[in-house]
């Protein structure tokens, strides 16, 4: 079920880094300075750093890991 959900949110922020509804426009200008493009590109950054946290969480394949370090003990044990 994680995974799942995992996919549906990595597919979330690839539909939604199209910024296409700020393109023509620089206002509302957030916090009086920023313009919303650059404020949306902000927070999807944000959110990209937070999934990728995730994935790393979650769904790192750490067999592949265990799998390398077996074989690394095999080899200092064999000499």
């Amino acid at each position: 079920m994680k995974n799942i959900l995992l996919v549906a949110a990595v597919l979330l922020l690839y539909v939604l880094h199209q910024d296409f509804w700020n393109w023509r426009t620089a206002h509302p200008l957030v916090f009086g300075f920023v313009p919303i493009g650059l404020f949306y590109h902000a927070c999807f950054a944000a959110a990209s750093s937070l999934l990728m946290w995730l994935l790393v969480r979650f769904a790192w394949p750490g067999h592949l890991e265990r799998e390398i370090e077996s074989q690394e003990q095999r080899e200092d044990t064999a000499r």
